[in-house]
């Protein structure tokens, strides 16, 4: 990428513009967040730029985890290269984000779950753990169950004040950050804002979420909807986070709905419960039907929540794309603009992976793992797509 000249003045620009920088970001979510320290770190002059604050959109609504997901080899590589910069983090900003590395513990109900607990125990190199060892570790869960497996790496944080640090830190590092400013469109290396001003850029990263497909036409990006309730506090109910073995990409019914038991233990003694994906939605409005499904799978695991107080309940849409696997690098057919978005539920899990990745292709070095599989050129619509506004 060639940055722009380094005057800031820009004379010959129309008074409208009112800043340059050599990259701009769209989006101060975890992922966004994370791509402009980055940049900034390479030396690059990069404006932050969001329509609300760091961390209060898509980062704030959603699980925490930071886990290794294995569906495919490709999501395994970004998650675990992911997990090694998340493990940098936590030794050099202790505290940051309340992170707990609690483990997850992938439960399976029965023979054939247990069959596919023991393929993930492989791959991942992780503990399988017998059904009474399971209420062992956590007495929480019901009798019964076949058993599962212990991953000790995984943990959990709060995301919001992890993305609000990391721009935190591009700011303490020279990088701008520009809130409350939402971007109205992406024309050829600039953005115009909602009050009518434009930005300059030598390139610019769209990290927006779900809002990507309407900032950057032919980009396949969605809105999977998700449900998420969080109870009063239980201290020391529960060690690890618990999950089903059919959490990850499950397919949906006729209503477009799929559930899967996600409780995460929380510092605070709460219990994070989740998590359902369903697809055809249109609004974050919370759904007491599908609420009630999330809920009763979960005390399917952890019988003792049908006893808790429920605080709070929420719903949001996770950015997803049709394969399942995030748009991260170059596109193909608009010179100077990059991708970095469409994680769906691993958004927190690869920021800093997804941050590496796009930082070596902007500076036009190799990767630290083989990028082609998040390339957004392998979508037709993304190839295709015009310069239009």
């Amino acid at each position: 990428m060639q940055p722009l000249p380094r005057d800031r003045s820009c004379p010959t620009l129309p008074d409208a513009v009112t800043r340059a920088h050599d990259i701009i970001v769209i989006g101060a979510g975890i992922v966004g967040a994370a791509c402009a320290l980055a940049l900034r770190r390479e030396g690059l002059d990069v404006g932050l730029v969001d329509a609300a604050s760091p961390g209060s959109g898509i980062t704030a609504v959603g699980m925490g985890h930071v886990v290794a997901l294995d569906e495919n080899a490709a999501e395994l590589a970004l998650c675990q290269l992911s997990q090694q910069l998340w493990n940098r983090f936590y030794e050099e900003h202790p505290g940051i984000g309340e992170p707990s590395r609690c483990g997850t513990l992938w439960v399976a109900e029965d023979e054939h779950q247990l069959h596919e607990a023991q393929q993930r125990a492989q791959r991942l190199a992780a503990d399988m753990v017998s059904g009474d060892r399971l209420r062992q570790l956590e007495p929480a869960l019901r009798p019964g169950l076949a058993g599962g497996v212990l991953v000790r790496g995984d943990s959990v944080v709060y995301p919001p004040a992890v993305a609000s640090f990391l721009a935190s830190q591009l700011v303490d590092a020279g990088g701008a950050l520009y809130i409350g400013q939402r971007v109205t469109a992406i024309g050829e290396r600039e953005i115009t804002l909602a009050n009518g001003q434009r930005m300059r850029a030598g390139g610019i990263v769209a990290a927006a979420g779900p809002g990507v497909a309407a900032l950057v036409p032919g980009v396949p990006v969605f809105g999977r909807k998700g449900h998420l309730a969080i109870t009063d506090r239980y201290p020391g109910t529960l060690t690890h986070q618990v999950v089903s073995m059919n959490y990850g990409q499950p397919s949906g019914g006729a209503d477009a709905l799929a559930v899967a038991a996600n409780v995460q233990p929380r510092t605070t003694g709460q219990w994070l419960v989740g998590s359902c994906r369903q697809d055809r939605q249109q609004d974050n409005s919370i759904d007491p039907a599908v609420l009630g499904v999330v809920l009763r799978s979960a005390i399917a695991l952890l019988p003792c929540l049908a006893q808790m107080t429920i605080l709070r309940a929420w719903a949001g849409m996770r950015p997803a794309t049709p394969d399942g696997l995030p748009l991260i690098g170059a596109h193909p057919a608009r010179p100077g603009m990059w991708l970095a978005c469409g994680h769906e539920g691993l958004g927190v899990t690869t920021a800093f992976g997804t941050a590496q990745l796009l930082a070596d292709q902007v500076m036009g070095r190799p990767c630290s793992i083989d990028a082609s599989p998040y390339a957004p050129a392998r979508f037709d619509l993304i190839r295709s797509a015009s310069h239009g506004r």
